[in-house]
């Protein structure tokens, strides 16, 4: 499927959200009716003068044309139907592909039902283990996945909100805020701004397990003492930004792809966490920072008096044009294998109704917990990256609590590996000696893994019983 194709299924799709027919948009663009029929059923090239008109007539930047989220689309389906329902169905690659080129917004509902269809086993296997426990189910809507909506939302911002930016860079103004006492800075502007007071509580004070609560009426921000300093501070932040930038967050969450008020209220919270990391590290002055520790997380969090992993995901931030950071890939996992966290500036394709590969070293980060692992990643499309991963624990309340433990991983195309610190002494030009690591185990090609757990879909299933091999599902017949 070429450019000229996805082009042109792109025109039609605009065409079609604003409800404008084939001779409306042709006089607007200056050619016949005709031509663009042809274009948008790719028999014509969509020449870069139309292109700019396109993109003026419908009010989108000209990224937007870009492949990536095709690719995005086209990698989402070959997930989706890599699941056992669709064995016996013969779809190819290029099935997919065509479909997420000429039909991006057919692709879009087929991805959307096919999350209608997990949420409702998920719920019917949830309701049989409550029903035999003699629990009761409260009503559950199986059809929307918000945190799937917001991580969409998040990845076609690619994770980068300007306004959010400029805000927090005007706050830091105004709130006249020290470097070396964001804490003290930030609850002197609440209270002389806006006549709020920040307490900490202990735990046996009625706090109850909370780490940050706020009584609008009372007008006291009340955060626990077993948050440390570094947490602190971003709960505050983030507090800030509900109180001082409410307009704007409901404006970014006004967004047609937030279909329910579920979504919407947890993208107003992963925005107001954006704006508290934007707050805690400025943009310029951290992008300069991490460029000159060659991104060493450690030492920003140091240096910004933040934790392991808000350093790794504010680094993901870093895309306004003309000062772009190093486009890195983030997730974190927990140690069942659940990503909590994913986002994917580099290119990476990240699992999405399914677990990660196991040989990714953000497993393996599990086994030497508070050390960085390193490792180079080729994936299944043989693009090799260079990821590190690191266990971060989540503060206890006490000895009684949970102690939880999640893994984050970053990374980035190796080609851009020299300007992080953890690169030195790999030998990156042995490109052979990354390790093949796969999207999932339905989706992986690497038939001698150890590791495997499900028979490949591209390959027959044949079991021979006189041959064992290095997985239980194997040898297979390409």
């Amino acid at each position: 499927m070429n450019e000229i194709q996805q082009l042109g299924a792109k025109v039609r799709a605009l065409r079609r959200r604003e409800a404008l027919t084939q001779v409306q948009l042709a006089e607007q663009l200056g050619v016949s009716a005709s031509y663009l029929n042809l274009i948008e059923n790719n028999r014509r090239p969509l020449t870069a003068p139309l292109l700019i008109k396109v993109a003026q007539i419908f009010k989108v930047d000209l990224s937007s044309f870009a492949a990536s989220e095709d690719a995005r689309t086209s990698a989402d389906l070959l997930e989706v139907f890599g699941d056992p329902l669709f064995d016996n169905h013969g779809l190819t690659n290029a099935d997919l592909s065509e479909l997420a080129a000429t039909s991006p917004n057919l692709s879009r509902a087929v991805l959307a039902l096919y999350r209608a269809y997990r949420g409702a086993k998920e719920s019917a296997e949830t309701l049989a283990e409550r029903v035999s426990d003699g629990a009761e189910l409260p009503g559950v809507d199986p059809s929307r996945l918000p945190p799937e909506e917001v991580h969409d939302l998040l990845q076609r911002h690619r994770n980068h909100f300007p306004e959010l930016e400029e805000a927090a860079e005007a706050l830091w103004r105004e709130a006249k805020i020290a470097n070396d006492d964001v804490y003290r800075s930030l609850s002197r502007w609440l209270r002389e701004k806006h006549g709020v007071q920040v307490r900490v509580a202990r735990v046996d004070d009625g706090g109850g397990r909370a780490m940050r609560r706020y009584d609008p009426e009372a007008k006291v921000i009340t955060l626990s003492e077993v948050l440390p300093p570094r947490s602190r501070r971003f709960q505050l932040a983030h507090q800030v930004a509900l109180l001082s930038q409410s307009a704007l967050l409901d404006g970014l969450v006004r967004d047609d792809e937030l279909t329910t008020p579920a979504s919407r209220a947890l993208a107003r919270v992963a925005l107001a966490s954006y704006f508290a990391s934007a707050l805690l590290m400025p943009y310029q002055p951290f992008l300069e920072a991490a460029r000159a520790g060659r991104y060493d997380v450690e030492l920003l969090g140091h240096r910004f008096r933040t934790s392991f992993e808000q350093v790794a995901h504010r680094m993901t931030t870093l895309r306004r044009p003309g000062a772009e950071g190093v486009p890195f890939h983030f997730l974190r996992i927990d140690i069942a294998g659940n990503i909590s966290k994913r986002f994917s500036a580099s290119g990476i394709r990240i699992a999405r109704f399914s677990g990660a590969c196991p040989r990714w070293n953000v497993h393996a980060a599990f086994l030497t917990p508070g050390l960085i692992r390193v490792q180079l990643s080729r994936m299944p499309d043989g693009v090799v990256y260079f990821c590190i991963a690191r266990t971060v624990r989540r503060d206890s309340g006490g000895y009684h609590e949970p102690h939880t433990v999640h893994s984050i991983g970053l990374g980035c195309e190796v080609r851009h590996a020299r300007e992080l610190v953890y690169s030195d002494g790999v030998d990156l030009s042995n490109l052979e000696a990354a390790v093949p690591v796969g999207i999932t185990c339905r989706l992986c090609e690497q038939v001698d893994c150890e590791q495997r757990v499900f028979p490949p879909l591209q390959y027959p299933l044949r079991i021979d019983e006189n041959v064992r091999g290095v997985s239980f599902y194997g040898p297979f017949t390409r």
